[in-house]
């Protein structure tokens, strides 16, 4: 009787782990499309929690049904159950199990942390001391995406490094390239490159924050920080203020050009030959617009000046 409940367990075990790294394959599929290296670490870490998760979920849920279906009492049963005292072997596994858990998730969680090369809040407040970031590598690419600009590009860190300085301010997002001394408000990246961003605020705490990167650094007023991605994937992605930064933040938004490097040296000469001008911000139109309303609204910061760039995309 021992050896089958044994095998009946297994077999439960087997098939709840089975459908567990299903769901946690399905989770995939619920993000945006892996556009930078580090997004393949977050979404590797965000199944692995999915799967996790719904391995402890299946396995409740279906004790609590088991329970609730096979061993409930009889009908007209008013009687006590029996008195069960506390088992000291079953509470240490079940206090032992979640702390193991956690330490496991935190651990792996750390890993892919450190991997991405994240600005902590340490490193913000000593900027000046130097750091050698952990940089992400970019798995081999599928056949449908650009071919790497080497041979050698299976490691990502062998490629040019690109310096962008990144200015954020209430409320718009300016690009300076400082090699060639261009502006610009939209970011332009080539593909396969290592990314270095030398990103300040003019004003109040900004987010820097691309979902299909999975990428986000606080940016901090009176300070430089510095932040490394490497994108993978050919294509337009939305950069956005992830932190309330007042009235019109909502706004903030830039596109992300990822492009071959051929298509981004094109970019930078264009850039290059035009005359700066003043962009169109979204954030002093709608201000001036309120400006001119009879009915004074809430007060609010007014927007800093719309800058004045090489390349809009406006």
């Amino acid at each position: 009787m021992k050896i089958r409940n044994i095998l009946i367990i297994s077999a439960i075990a087997i098939a709840l782990t089975a459908i567990s790294i299903w769901i946690g394959n399905l989770a995939y599929s619920w993000l945006p499309p892996q556009g930078a290296a580090e997004s393949q670490l977050v979404d590797n870490l965000f199944s692995f929690l999915i799967t996790l998760g719904a391995f402890i979920f299946l396995g409740v849920t279906g004790t609590l049904l088991y329970s609730a279906i096979f061993h409930r009492a009889e009908k007209y049963d008013t009687s006590d159950g029996p008195p069960i005292e506390g088992n000291i072997t079953l509470e240490v596994v079940w206090t032992a199990i979640p702390v193991l858990l956690v330490f496991w998730i935190a651990g792996y969680s750390y890993q892919i942390y450190e991997q991405m090369g994240i600005q902590g809040p340490m490193q913000a407040m000593h900027l000046h001391m130097p750091m050698a970031m952990r940089s992400a590598n970019a798995a081999p690419m599928n056949e449908d995406m650009e071919t790497r600009e080497s041979e050698d590009a299976g490691n990502i860190n062998v490629l040019p490094v690109e310096d962008i300085e990144v200015d954020a301010k209430q409320w718009a997002w300016v690009f300076r390239y400082p090699e060639i001394g261009i502006t610009s408000t939209e970011l332009h990246l080539p593909v396969n490159h290592r990314i270095r961003l030398a990103m300040q605020s003019e004003d109040v705490i900004h987010g820097f924050y691309i979902p299909a990167f999975r990428v986000k650094q606080d940016i901090i007023p009176n300070r430089n920080i510095d932040f490394e991605f490497t994108p993978i994937r050919i294509g337009k992605y939305q950069l956005t203020d992830s932190e309330f930064s007042g009235t019109y933040f909502a706004t903030m938004q830039a596109d992300v050009v990822v492009e071959s490097p051929e298509d981004y040296k094109k970019w930078l000469k264009e850039a290059a030959n035009r005359k700066p001008c003043t962009a169109n911000n979204q954030a002093a139109s709608e201000y001036a617009q309120a400006s001119k309303q009879l009915i004074k609204s809430w007060a609010t910061v007014a927007p800093a000046q719309a800058p004045v760039v090489n390349y809009s995309n406006s």
